[in-house]
């Protein structure tokens, strides 16, 4: 009688421990979860960028490349003025493909004519928001090369972007920005030091509206005008 008693005893016994320790064990099955839920998030792979990021070393090849692919050479530039239509030259493949890209990419939507001299140029492409060195960020940091031996002249009307061969005057050693001459006759004294890549083919009355505005010390209008929107036309 005392062995079935220690039996039934033991087997209670052994039951018992069986139970603790599937309870013991159902914690390690419960954070298991929270695991794979931290592995799916960092697997999670971000959209490709449709273009890369440009620098120094892979900008003259991605603009070689993007000249084959895109002639379009009109843009329209649409300020608080008005509007103005421009013609960018075949000749300086480089320039007009970064102008054409950076159009396509609404880089210059709300920049600003940052630096205003009349009767000498507007200077436009930058702004003090926030949101201009963002799109500067994503799309990265290069330089043109200069391609100041085409022949143009720094005409009334023309576009050019500032060499990176010398000294720049205007601190715009960047292919973000731009000005165009207003003074009549010319601005000559810039030949062979800043490259021309395009001219004014409509709208010179809207570049002579923003020469004419009010400046601080620095050239910055007082009330700022923006280029609301830039695209291509036919």
């Amino acid at each position: 009688m005392k062995l079935k008693y220690t039996v039934c005893f033991l087997l209670l016994f052994l039951n018992c421990e069986d139970k603790k320790t599937q309870k013991k064990a159902q914690p390690a099955t419960k954070a298991e979860k929270p695991v794979k839920k931290v592995i799916f998030k960092d697997t999670i792979i971000e959209p490709e960028r449709e273009f890369p990021k440009l620098n120094s070393k892979n900008a003259m090849d991605f603009f070689l490349e993007y000249d084959k692919h895109h002639k379009e050479n009109k843009v329209r530039i649409t300020t608080d003025f008005g509007s103005i239509d421009i013609l960018l030259y075949n000749e300086t493949k480089f320039h007009r493909s970064n102008f054409i890209w950076l159009t396509k990419q609404k880089y210059f939507n709300d920049t600003q004519f940052y630096r205003v001299i009349d009767n000498f140029m507007v200077q436009a492409g930058n702004s003090d928001d926030k949101k201009t060195a963002r799109k500067r960020a994503f799309i990265g940091k290069y330089l043109l090369p200069p391609d100041t031996k085409r022949g143009f002249k720094h005409d009334r009307g023309v576009i050019s972007m500032p060499s990176s061969e010398i000294d720049n005057p205007h601190k715009l050693a960047s292919p973000f920005e731009f000005f165009i001459v207003q003074q009549k006759g010319g601005a000559h004294f810039l030949d062979g030091d800043y490259t021309i890549f395009g001219r004014v083919i409509r709208g010179m009355h809207v570049i002579d509206k923003i020469a004419a505005v009010d400046t601080d010390s620095a050239d910055w209008p007082l009330s700022n005008i923006y280029i609301r929107n830039v695209e291509i036309i036919n």
